[in-house]
């Protein structure tokens, strides 16, 4: 094993931290692990601040979440004053730009998504190469902040190139 175990969390900047820990514990049976950062701590804010997480000048942390869902990366959700008021990243846009969640049932965890205010962009349909195995599926939903979400399925898992160094990751 090389000097990096594994993936720990994923950074998420919301709106509303409550808000978000709902859709998540609505849509994706989420749990919340602890808040690092509660309305009754101070912002934390300034030069080092902004340096040390690059946000943007004058906003401020005033909620701090962590969440966790399954068996995959731990959600670290956070909430500022003052944030950037452009759109989330799109897949045209460059940066991470999605959370994808394995399930073993999509049509309930479409249905459960949709319950807790996400919107499908499409229908579940077919994955692509690599992942088209029988009974495979897949759907993109919009969180009510913006963000995207898959929901994907392969129950007979993936192939692979015969030049893959690796084989990808699924939570048990």
């Amino acid at each position: 094993m090389g000097i990096v175990r594994g993936m720990n969390h994923i950074g998420l900047t919301v709106p509303d931290i409550d808000e978000a820990t709902e859709f998540f514990k609505k849509g994706l049976d989420a749990k919340v692990a602890y808040d690092s950062q509660t309305p009754q701590d101070p912002p934390r804010g300034g030069s080092e601040v902004e340096r040390f997480l690059g946000i943007p000048e004058d906003s401020k942390i005033t909620r701090k979440r962590m969440i966790v869902i399954g068996n995959g990366p731990n959600i670290e959700m956070f909430q500022l004053e003052n944030a950037s008021p452009d759109r989330p990243p799109g897949l045209g846009d460059h940066g991470y730009t999605h959370l994808s969640f394995y399930t073993d049932d999509i049509d309930e965890a479409y249905e459960k998504m949709k319950a807790a205010g996400g919107e499908p962009l499409s229908e579940i349909h077919q994955n692509t190469r690599y992942e088209d195995t029988e009974g495979n599926g897949t759907v993109y939903f919009r969180t009510p902040w913006g963000s995207l979400i898959e929901l994907q399925t392969l129950p007979n898992g993936y192939y692979y190139p015969k030049d893959s160094e690796s084989e990808v990751f699924v939570p048990e």
